[in-house]
């Protein structure tokens, strides 16, 4: 068939399609008509009154135009549908033509609602049923598929638009064509007509739309003017005030004495983490090549070690055999005879499926994300709340660790050995007589109930790996953790006055005749003077091999007797708290030198250099010199004195505040430096330098624009009176000294960050740094105290930024 046929073969099957669409019209029309009539309620009946005077009002014009257009077309389709005929029956198609007028005129009278929407056809031709076949009609066009032939463009177009008629009779009523966009579901196109009432309501809802403020993160921003900033200012000020009325000002509250922590405690108890979901039946594990299924029991702890399978843990020894060990324990007796090696164990399937889910959680939407924000909200408003002394207040670790893999720090011995599911029999609830006791899960029980209130600990439990206590304790802004807090820098402060006779005591010992007092004192001296953690003694075996003062041994000293232009030097290698290296060259005392060159006289590398001393004894000697002395006060007491000393030697007065933000963190870092408070340099950092430096480098070409456009200006204006010319030479003159602020800025955060590569400032400024050093330098040089610390680190020393003035000394 050619092309120039088509278009003509395609409006005859249109017409064919239509005719027996209007036989089937007509006919469920006349045969309901009278039901239609029967059913209809006093209300439906002044509705369809009110419609057909409405509709006969607006269209008697148009009703004309419509019926001869539609006579027209009628009578071309017609035409194209027979053209294959002779022209001898143009007779005959007249008095077909003289027929289907004179049928026109019997269904208006027959016709008793115009029907203007979807909803209102329903109604008069009988319902949803035969409207459902009139769509099924409509789509079952074979001819027409979905698409139009265009006759001015090649091709063909999909179709958007579909003439419904508003009456019985398509071709037979010259009623008002309305043209709706279609919805295409399965592939087939479906029509929706809208009613003038639905119409009505969504115009309402746009205005009120308009009406209403834009939202923030709409589309489009509405700038605020000048009095709503000032409001939000000012709301927030408000707030502020109202949380600080709220805050719980423990501090000016007398002290309980004896030891008393509290008087009464009430809480939920810990939140338990849900129980294993298997994995789903198309994901396997397979032992040398086959799949196998596994028991629920060993396929949790499967899939543990399949989640780290992109980790360097899964590469070691000691851990792959801890792992296999304790995995063969959960295993049943069939699962044991069978898997014997873990080289043949595949887990890529399971490892897959954990990526894909990782993945999942990155792209979640909004509304998925608020649902897991909401369900995380209420678990923290049951249980991460107690009540302290009929004061509420915030719990910190409220949620048990949920079970998995050890990887502890460093080449701990007991990496990969599973943590096992904690269970309430496991749990210990600690809480006041009076309060209500915590209910445990459904069909467990509590492992015991304690009212001791000379204990800050709400629950407690013995983790199995390695058999150490694990506490519920109250959040770091509390009270019991800010009189903790409080009274910890108090003994550091009281340290200062004793201090000078303490270091006269050991260094008279250096030369005392006994072997252990002389141990004593030069482990006081290196306390004293490095700052170094007293150590704990430890099984071997049993934890990863770190080392304090006390616990040094031969082989983590060097003596060198001339080192670098200093004589006397004693170099220190040993893996400190966390496994972090401590390496350090420090010149000492000929004495001290001596005494530790006798220590180690007749010892190998594995010997204790203290062999007769111990952290208790220390402790103990310590004080008996002053109530509450311990080895760690000297280390928070030296932090805190190395902070004053930096912060009154670094700060310059007429520094701006950006300089002044920089000499504090270059104190805080010298003391990070004294404790060896060091870290890895982390992943993204050259590439957030190297954001940081494109930053600059723009920053730069925008003040040099600013320079040219300043400069040309003030030629402009010179000998030029005209007073918006010398505006806009003043606001050149500000965007150029705002440009040169933001630059200098950016090159001190430049600064400051490749002096912080290594250097980990928050531990020390959270313990071991007295927070009311920090708070009196900040009102003294007039350093916003928010650039120092957080808000949740103000919340945390809430206690010292209220008691603290300008004249504070440590």
């Amino acid at each position: 068939m050619t092309e120039q046929n088509q278009p003509e073969l395609l409006l005859g099957r249109r017409a064919i399609a239509r005719f027996s669409f209007l036989l089937l019209y007509e006919a469920a029309s006349v045969v309901l008509n009278f039901e239609v009539k029967e059913r209809r309620t006093p209300q439906r009946a002044a509705l369809e009154m009110a419609g057909e005077q409405k509709g006969n009002k607006g269209n008697k014009g148009q009703k004309a135009k419509l019926k001869k257009s539609k006579d027209k077309r009628c009578s071309d389709s017609d035409f194209t549908a027979s053209s294959d005929t002779s022209k001898s029956k143009k007779g005959k198609k007249d008095a077909r033509h003289a027929e289907e007028v004179e049928r026109r005129a019997k269904e208006k009278k027959m016709l008793t609602k115009k029907v203007k929407s979807t909803e209102m056809e329903k109604e008069v031709v009988g319902g949803e049923d035969f409207v459902s076949v009139v769509q099924v009609k409509i789509k079952r066009e074979p001819e027409e598929e979905g698409f139009a032939v265009n006759k001015k463009a090649k091709g063909k177009k999909r179709l958007r638009e579909e003439e419904l008629v508003e009456g019985p009779s398509s071709e037979t009523q010259g009623k008002k064509i309305k043209k709706v966009k279609m919805e295409f579901e399965e592939g087939e196109p479906r029509p929706e007509m809208q009613s003038q009432k639905m119409k009505g309501k969504k115009m309402k809802a746009k205005k009120e739309r308009e009406e209403q403020p834009l939202s923030p993160r709409g589309g489009s921003k509405k700038k605020k003017s000048r009095e709503e900033i000032v409001a939000a200012k000012a709301l927030k000020i408000k707030k502020k005030e109202e949380e600080e009325q709220q805050r719980w000002r423990w501090w000016e509250e007398e002290k309980y004495e004896d030891g008393i922590k509290w008087k009464f405690l009430e809480h939920k108890g810990p939140f338990f983490p849900p129980e294993y979901q298997q994995i789903p039946d198309n994901v396997k594990f397979y032992y040398n090549g086959q799949p196998m299924p596994l028991s629920r029991a060993s396929e949790e702890v499967a899939v543990f070690f399949a989640q780290m399978l992109d980790h360097e843990y899964t590469t070691k020894d000691v851990f792959r055999n801890n792992f296999f060990k304790d995995w063969r324990k959960e295993m049943t007796l069939e699962e044991r005879m069978v898997i014997t090696d873990l080289e043949k164990c595949d887990f890529g399937e399971i490892f897959t499926m954990h990526k894909e889910r990782v993945e999942a959680r990155k792209i979640m939407s909004k509304e998925e994300k608020q649902i897991i924000k909401e369900s995380n909200q209420k678990i923290l408003e049951m249980y991460g709340y107690c009540a302290l002394d009929h004061h509420q207040e915030r719990i910190g670790n409220f949620k048990i660790e949920p079970p998995g893999l050890f990887r502890g720090r460093g080449d701990h011995p007991k990496q990969g050995m599973l943590k096992k599911r904690i269970q309430p029999e496991d749990v210990i609830i600690n809480c006041s007589k009076d309060s209500k006791i915590p209910e445990p899960p459904l069909g467990h029980k509590w492992k015991e109930v304690r009212h001791d209130n000379m204990v800050t600990w709400l629950a407690s439990w013995t983790e199995n790996v390695q058999g150490s206590c694990k506490y519920v304790m109250l959040n770091a802004n509390s009270k019991l953790k800010g009189e903790k807090d409080w009274e910890k820098y108090e003994v550091a402060r009281k340290l200062k006055n004793c201090v000078e006779a303490i270091r006269a005591q050991y260094q008279m010992d250096l030369k005392s005749k006994q072997m252990g007092i002389r141990q004593r004192a030069v482990a006081l001296y290196f306390i004293d003077k490095l700052a170094l953690r007293a150590g704990t003694e430890k099984e071997e075996g049993e934890t990863a091999d770190t080392v304090g003062c006390c616990s040094l041994r031969v082989e983590h000293i060097t003596l060198h007797p001339e080192l670098d232009g200093n004589q006397y030097v004693v170099e220190f290698d040993f893996l400190g708290k966390d496994s972090i290296r401590y390496y350090n060259k420090v010149p000492v005392t000929k004495t001290v030198f001596k005494n530790v060159k006798l220590f180690m006289e007749n010892k190998e590398g594995g010997d204790d250099l203290f062999d007769r001393l111990n952290t208790a004894m220390l402790n103990k000697h310590l004080h008996s010199l002053m109530p509450g002395l311990s080895a760690k006060v000297f280390r928070t007491y030296n932090a805190s004195v190395t902070l004053q000393q930096q912060l009154k030697e670094l700060t310059t007065v007429t520094d701006n505040v950006p300089e002044k933000i920089l000499s504090y963190n270059r104190a805080n870092r010298a003391v990070a430096v004294l404790c060896n408070h060091q870290r890895a340099p982390p992943k993204t950092f050259e590439q957030s330098m190297a954001n940081l430096q494109s930053k600059i480098e723009s920053r730069k070409e925008q003040l040099n624009l600013a320079k040219k456009e300043l400069k040309q200006v003030k030629k402009e204006a010179k000998g030029n009176s005209d007073k918006k010319l010398l505006v806009t030479v003043e606001k050149k003159k500000k965007a150029v000294q705002r440009c040169e602020e933001q630059l200098m800025r950016m090159e001190l955060q430049v600064t400051d960050r490749e002096e912080n590569k290594q250097i980990a400032l928050s531990t020390s400024k959270l313990n071991y740094l007295d927070p009311r050093i920090s708070i009196a330098w900040c009102k003294n040089v007039e350093v916003p105290l928010e650039k120092i610390y957080n808000k949740t680190q103000r919340d945390k020393f809430a206690w010292a930024v209220d008691m603290t003035e300008t004249d504070f000394v440590f």
